[in-house]
């Protein structure tokens, strides 16, 4: 069953993913998020360093964060969690840093 349902989660990932990069063995994960009235506007990662929405989502395309994707909504590219049957590690879920 568990098997079934991450292959589910991986064909939704792939409906709703642009790209999901896979993540080099050196790779960050996400754990703050930088907004700005509301909106994120960067993310602050595992090292610590805080970098900005367009570094992050090159840097995701180059395979440097892992567990996120790129999507896009019109024009506008985003970062979003790739569905892995938890709640508690979307990005929506992390906390504000500033």
């Amino acid at each position: 069953m568990n098997d079934q349902k991450n292959t589910m989660d991986a064909a939704l990932a792939r409906n709703t993913l642009d790209q999901i990069p896979t993540p080099s063995s050196d790779a960050k994960r996400i754990t703050g998020l930088v907004k700005s009235s509301g909106r994120v506007t960067g993310y602050q990662l595992s090292d610590n360093s805080i970098l900005s929405k367009e570094e992050c989502i090159e840097l995701a395309k180059r395979g440097g964060i892992m567990g996120v994707g790129v999507s896009h909504r019109g024009n506008t590219e985003y970062l979003k969690s790739i569905p892995d049957g938890s709640e508690n590690n979307n990005l929506s879920s992390l906390p504000s840093i500033h």
